[in-house]
């Protein structure tokens, strides 16, 4: 019987005792847990704050190529374009850009300070220092990552690879250009001899007409001179005598001078039949193209353009 009764009493303490005992365990492991991890809220916050935000352009360095990463206004997610430092240039990130997403209706880049960077401008130059994007009036500001500095005989090896490799580019896709550029220009060479073609038929209307003004006023000079010389010799020969006549062909030879020396003080040019007929056939061809609307400057200028391309 008492062995008994110590049994139970054993069992009614030792419950309770068990109970404190993993309480306190709970506790201790708490402890040492905040101890070791510190405030659970803070880790948290901590870890949250090193992720990306979804709205930040990132530049990154994979197997020596940048990588630009950004979110696509339209699609909302993020895209990766692998840049060509040597090769592309600003204009051609912007429209693939454009050509990814066409929710892209605007895009530019600019420097730090807010200047507009041109297109020509190579990547290789432009991811040297932070710059700013801005995609449908919203601006990025992008910052890359500092290259390590090279050795001079490191340097002066890799700028020795950089012409190789635009050698190599340059005799690869010389025959690939030449052909666009020779297709770019009979294009041109199409495009410029459609639109001269009816100022051509206007042209030859207009310089046909002025030639045959031209002529018939050389024609009518001569006639004139006919006149002048048969009447001077029937006043000489059957009205008058040469003792009178002389005087009046004298004056008649000064007046003809006076009238030359007049052409060149307003024509600057000297009084030649052949700057003559040049001259009232450009005064006729000027007038009739007045009159019919014919543009000379845009005639020449299409002519200037289709003999640089030829």
């Amino acid at each position: 019987m008492g062995l008994l009764k110590e049994i139970q009493m054993c069992s009614i303490y030792t419950v309770p005792i068990c109970f404190q005992v993993w309480n306190m365990s709970r506790r201790y492991l708490q402890v040492l847990c905040v101890k070791l991890c510190g405030n659970l809220k803070y880790s948290q916050s901590h870890l949250y704050s090193t992720v990306v935000p979804p709205d930040e352009i990132t530049v990154n360095y994979r197997h020596g190529l940048p990588l630009i990463t950004l979110t696509l206004p339209s699609r909302k997610e993020r895209c990766q374009f692998v840049v060509k430092p040597m090769l592309s240039t600003v204009g051609s990130f912007l429209r693939d850009l454009q050509n990814e997403d066409k929710g892209v209706k605007t895009a530019a880049i600019l420097t730090a300070d807010g200047r507009e960077i041109p297109a020509t401008t190579l990547m290789e130059i432009l991811l040297m220092n932070d710059f700013k994007l801005v995609i449908n009036k919203i601006t990025y500001d992008v910052q890359c990552p500092k290259k390590e500095k090279l050795s001079m005989e490191h340097a002066t090896d890799m700028e020795n690879v950089k012409s190789l490799v635009h050698r190599l580019f340059t005799a690869l896709h010389l025959e690939e250009f030449q052909k666009k550029r020779e297709h770019h220009l009979l294009e041109k060479i199409d495009d410029l001899r459609g639109q001269l073609q009816p100022l051509e038929q206007i042209k030859a209307g207009i310089e046909a007409r002025s030639e045959a003004k031209t002529s018939g006023l050389l024609w009518a000079g001569l006639a004139l001179l006919s006149v002048q010389g048969g009447a001077l010799a029937w006043l000489t020969w059957w009205v008058y005598s040469w003792d009178i006549m002389e005087p009046v062909t004298y004056f008649i030879t000064f007046a003809n001078s006076m009238v030359f020396f007049a052409y060149f003080i307003v024509t600057r040019q000297d009084y030649t039949y052949s700057a003559v007929k040049s001259r009232q056939f450009l005064h006729f061809f000027h007038k009739k193209s007045k009159q019919q609307h014919f543009d000379v400057v845009q005639y020449n200028k299409l002519k200037e353009d289709l003999a640089k391309v030829l």
